[in-house]
């Protein structure tokens, strides 16, 4: 088939949208289709239409609902879709009637949805795997890994609060990879670095680069008020590196209810005191186990298994 996949971010864009949209585009054509990948569709061939976001995408599934009428329509849930966007917003709404059939990255995003749709949503985890070769963590610190963009929904600094609230003794120390998207926060980034010793800022790396880094970390820390389902806690589990997440669907539809390492959405103090924790070894191995249980759901195959078995049912 050919597939015209409509992401609203640039080629190239290290966002969430932008290495998922990447990695489908992988999938389909090794599932033989043909794979145009565009930020708005403007017209032209396409027999389906994948598109990335109810909002940001609503002109490209309106104009190809109009030009292919008869043609399915894929939409993929983002976050701000799932627990924002659909609820308010006219265009994404539009969205939802238009689409043929659904996608989201956790199982719990599904109950977003008016219950008249949600037997044409698919849920598909996303893949990941580790990067290659071998990473041993630093000695004589319990390094964090926090891979988050500086954007208010990823709360990017409460890992830095956070740090300042551990015991004088403590071996915690956070290194957080992400882009400041506006400058103001840059410059909260460097002055928090500069007077927080536990925490180091190192900006917007290569995803190579990122994934090495997560490798090297003995936890992954999500900080976010929101999230549809985040690349990063599949790379996290496919590195066998633990998490520590804000109790969010979008975590608990990945993680499962009864994984322990949550804490309340802006609360520094508990983040604090889960990483404190994590540094002992009984809570840190029964984290690692239940991480190493859930490998599976990130595996690529099931990814791909899964983009087969939806184009099968259009």
């Amino acid at each position: 088939m050919r597939i015209r996949l409509v992401t609203p971010v640039a080629a190239g864009s290290r966002t969430g949208n932008g290495v998922t949209a990447r990695r489908w585009k992988g999938f389909l054509e090794e599932l033989g289709h043909r794979v145009v990948v565009e930020q708005v569709y403007e017209g032209g061939a396409g027999d389906v239409l994948v598109a990335l976001h109810a909002r940001r995408s609503a002109a490209s599934i309106d104009r190809f609902h109009r030009d292919r009428p008869a043609a399915p329509i894929v939409l993929a849930l983002t976050g701000t879709d799932v627990y924002k966007d659909i609820h308010v917003d006219a265009s994404a709404q539009r969205s939802l009637e238009l689409a043929s059939c659904f996608v989201t990255l956790q199982r719990l995003a599904v109950e977003q949805l008016p219950v008249r749709l949600r037997d044409r949503c698919h849920v598909i985890y996303q893949s990941s795997v580790p990067p290659p070769g071998s990473f041993t963590p630093v000695r004589g610190s319990f390094d964090v890994a926090l891979l988050a963009h500086l954007r208010p929904v990823k709360d990017p600094f409460l890992a830095a609060e956070a740090v300042r609230l551990l015991p004088g003794d403590s071996v915690v120390r956070v290194r957080h990879a992400g882009g400041a998207l506006e400058p103001e926060m840059e410059q909260q980034a460097r002055a928090e670095m500069d007077s927080n010793p536990r925490y180091q800022w190192l900006g917007d790396l290569p995803r190579w680069k990122a994934q090495r880094l997560l490798a090297r970390c003995r936890l992954l820390a999500v900080t976010s008020v929101a999230e549809g389902g985040a690349n990063v806690v599949s790379e996290a589990l496919a590195c066998s590196v633990p998490v520590v997440s804000t109790d969010i669907p979008g975590s608990v539809g990945i993680l499962g209810a009864d994984y322990p390492g949550y804490f309340p959405v802006g609360d520094a103090k508990g983040l604090a005191e889960l990483m404190e924790r994590a540094t002992d070894e009984a809570f840190y191995r029964r984290l690692q186990e239940m991480c190493r249980d859930l490998q599976q759901l990130v595996e690529p195959a099931r990814e791909r298994e899964s983009w087969r078995a939806l184009l099968q049912s259009l």
